[in-house]
């Protein structure tokens, strides 16, 4: 049966009542764990949007987390087989847990410090002393940490308080500290609750020196036994990425109205500014150059020097840049 006579046939049986013979497409299941916030999930809501991961013969199990902990405990325990988060991607695998292949942007300004005058504190050496709220181990953390050195202050001479972002933000607004490190979007909570504090400062005064770089991570098994699903997966994301890039207003316009509906859109809007993002293309001198495996050894040594741990995975042994140029190169 030629096409015609197939269209004929088809078009017969819908006017007789009769279904027409599905024409069967299997779709390879992945599941995925994410961070509902512009700079982690952008990328996927868009592409899913659009069907840029159904048109690589990919279903999708999405499934939100809170923090990178959370997320990347998942997918050790084996609930997950892909993740997309901030900049945890550079600590858990550097313990072996997970291989990097795909980033998604450097997170510029989505880390913030934000301090309260009425407490006594206006600059970083009104800092000395004083306990700051953040959740260690994410990019705040690496974040706090580098605009503390950077300013001459030895991490050690402020006190952290570990809390969940909501808690630490809490903290803040109530009092119970006079700083925080939080990432975008918590930021509009403490500007719509609490107009006297002030920004210190974000993480794009030190980029990009410290870039910040956030992304997908696969476990060690799927990693091993599912490269072609995860080249799929990186051909999704850059017909979704590319899109934002070339659409910004769009694509935050229907992200908004679709998966942010509870966000402003101007608050939407500041959530993607405040990441640097590149198209597919021009990801490929980075990860082909080295600045990629560079920006994530920065942090990888940090959250390891954090944890004191001293024999820990290198950049090269966790991070797989040619999943990414044999896709898109």
């Amino acid at each position: 049966m030629d096409r015609r006579q197939f269209l004929a046939s088809t078009a017969g049986l819908a006017l007789s009542g009769l279904a027409a013979p599905a024409i069967a497409q299997s779709r390879t299941k992945v599941r995925v764990g994410y961070l509902h916030t512009v700079a982690v999930d952008g990328q996927i809501w868009t592409g899913m949007d659009r069907g840029s991961f159904e048109k690589q013969g990919l279903d999708l199990e999405l499934r939100q987390f809170n923090t990178g902990l959370e997320i990347f405990q998942a997918l050790i325990g084996g609930s997950l087989d892909v993740l997309a988060t901030g900049a945890s991607i550079a600590s858990f695998p550097a313990r072996g847990q997970g291989k990097v292949f795909l980033m998604n942007d450097i997170e510029v300004a989505t880390a913030q410090l934000w301090v309260r005058p009425d407490m006594g504190v206006k600059t970083f050496a009104d800092l000395k002393g004083k306990r700051i709220a953040t959740t260690t181990g994410t990019t705040a953390h690496v974040f706090l940490d580098r605009a503390l050195r950077a300013n001459k202050i030895d991490p050690k001479e402020v006190e952290l308080l570990n809390q969940s972002m909501p808690s630490a933000v809490t903290s803040f607004i109530s009092g119970a500290v006079p700083a925080v490190a939080l990432w975008v979007p918590f930021n509009i909570t403490v500007r719509d609750k609490l107009p006297g504090a002030i920004k210190l400062t974000d993480a794009s005064a030190y980029y990009p020196q410290a870039a910040i770089i956030g992304g997908w991570v696969a476990s060690n098994t799927y990693y091993d036994g599912n490269k072609e699903s995860l080249s799929k997966i990186i051909k999704g994301w850059a017909d979704a990425n590319d899109y934002i890039i070339a659409n910004s207003d769009e694509a935050m316009q229907a992200l908004q109205k679709k998966h942010y509906s509870q966000v402003p859109l101007a608050d939407v809007m500041e959530q993607f500014k405040a990441q640097k993002m590149f198209s597919s293309r021009d990801w490929i001198k980075y990860y082909a150059d080295g600045t990629v495996a560079k920006w994530l050894q920065q942090s990888t040594d940090f959250f390891m020097a954090n944890a004191n741990v001293k024999d820990f995975t290198p950049v090269d042994k966790y991070f797989d840049p040619s999943l990414y140029l044999k896709a898109i190169g």
